[in-house]
């Protein structure tokens, strides 16, 4: 083995040239390409000296790796161009697949791929460091220095002595180090590529991907969930949902809903008013009234609400809510009530009890008169339907052998009502047309008796006051 201390004597003495080194981070050649710029320049300056002295000089100088070296004999200098593929052949990528152009190669990655480019070498040359020709040499292998008798890493992250781009980051390791991407890229080649994480599916419903990462996103009416990926109902009626009256909430959505007595709107949220009323007339026996989500039923003066749809009369004899005076009788009648004399007896007509009125024989003027007048009362509804039965007339004194026969004597002008005779001692009276109130008919229903075995006749009226109430019920 020959002494290393002869190598900078020979080559001193072939060549007579020095070693200048310049320390630049944007002028680095890569390693392999310095070997080989290395071993040229050996093989021109180890010509004539001893068998090892290539060997030997090759591990020095690859001591100075990452540096532009420049030999001086005549001022010549050694340096590597890129050339950039994707301008210099044609169709370099195929497809849907773009030309990426990097230091010594092309990469053809997807259109939608995001790649982080290192910044172009300078064309300018940058001035040289001279260093010394009595530089000590360092006998250790890369990516190590001589210290003392031993060899120990050289931290080229810390001392700038690497080629990793401006977005990855340097990690030293034992004799040399790596370049590492950021999270969410894939190295290829020498650069950076952005992973697109949608491909695996990792969200439940919309993936984004993003340079170096990615975002799940959910459908309308769910929100995600802690794991940032899943996505879970989102409850809108509690949050807020712009239903007017009533919210349901469903997987994914909600639904408005109204009251009773509201439709829902054109819009899906609010609510209108429903008029029951214009929906039907027979709704309410007399009339309707629309309300905010409902209706009701009102009744004419001198009528009350019976449940919610019909109206009845109101009693105000019973009720006590009459007007009637002394020697007055209250009579009620369908939407009001009437105040009669209590006496209504005219002369030659006495009274003899609570109305009923004769006529004695005695007098003259009674001849031709019914022998007694009783007074009734009642009170019908409009638009009755016709033929009607409405009052019946019974005999209260009957002579043995005697024919009875009932007629309208007065008060039936315009042939309303007719007599239906029953049998010998009763008769009904019958409501012939519709009539409408509110009106009033005074009626006097007289039944003759003739008695053919004492040659006797005689008469007696029942004076009817028919009230025709203003309504049909």
């Amino acid at each position: 083995m020959h002494n290393p201390s002869v190598l900078p004597l020979c080559l001193a003495a072939s060549l007579n040239f020095k070693i200048h080194c310049i320390l630049s981070r944007r002028n680095i050649l890569k390693r392999r390409r310095l070997k080989e710029a290395v071993d040229v320049k050996l093989s021109r300056v180890a010509q004539g000296c001893l068998p090892t002295v290539k060997s030997y000089w090759s591990k020095i100088l690859l001591h100075i790796n990452y540096m532009q070296i420049t030999c001086k004999p005549k001022s010549c200098s050694l340096f590597y161009l890129d050339i950039n593929e994707c301008e210099t052949i044609q169709q370099a990528c195929q497809g849907e697949m773009k030309c990426f152009n990097h230091y010594g190669g092309y990469l053809c990655l997807p259109r939608s791929a995001s790649v982080i480019t290192a910044p172009e070498p300078s064309s300018q040359s940058e001035p040289s460091v001279p260093v010394e020709s009595n530089e000590a040499f360092n006998p250790c292998p890369v990516g190590y220095r001589a210290q003392g008798d031993t060899c120990v890493d050289i931290d080229e992250c810390e001392l700038d002595m690497h080629d990793c781009q401006p977005s990855q980051e340097c990690i030293n390791t034992v004799g040399t180090y790596t370049c590492q991407c950021p999270d969410g890229y894939s190295k290829i080649g020498i650069e950076c590529v952005d992973i697109d994480e949608c491909r695996y599916r990792y969200c439940q419903h919309r993936c984004v991907n993003v340079p170096g990462s990615f975002s799940c996103e959910c459908e309308p009416g769910f929100q995600l969930a802690g794991n940032n990926r899943s996505c879970v109902d989102v409850n809108e009626c509690e949050m807020g949902a712009p239903c007017q009256q009533r919210c349901y909430n469903s997987y994914g959505t909600f639904l408005c809903r109204c009251d009773q007595g509201y439709d829902l709107g054109p819009d899906g949220f609010s609510c209108n008013d429903i008029d029951e009323c214009s929906y039907s007339s027979f709704l309410c026996q007399f009339q309707c009234v629309n309300e905010p989500g409902r209706f009701s039923c009102v009744c004419p003066e001198g009528y009350e609400l019976l449940g919610t749809r019909l109206c009845q009369d109101v009693n105000e004899c019973e009720t006590g809510t009459h007007q009637c005076g002394t020697g007055q009788v209250c009579v009620n009648i369908h939407g009001g009530h009437q105040c009669v004399n209590s006496n209504r007896c005219q002369d030659p007509f006495v009274q003899v009890s609570e109305n009923r009125c004769i006529c004695p024989v005695v007098k003259p003027e009674c001849r031709d008169l019914p022998f007694s007048i009783v007074h009734r009362y009642m009170s019908i509804t409009s638009e009755r339907s016709v033929p009607s039965d409405i009052f019946q007339i019974q005999a209260t004194s009957v002579y043995p052998g005697a024919y009875n026969s009932f007629r309208i004597r007065f008060g039936d002008e315009n042939d309303e009502f007719y007599i239906r005779q029953i049998n010998n001692i009763s008769a009904m009276l019958v409501l012939a047309r519709a009539v409408t109130g509110p009106k009033e008919y005074v009626l006097d229903l007289e039944m003759v008796s003739v008695s053919p075995l004492i040659n006797y006749q005689t008469s007696s009226v029942l004076r009817l006051s028919v009230y025709v109430g203003p309504h049909a019920f």
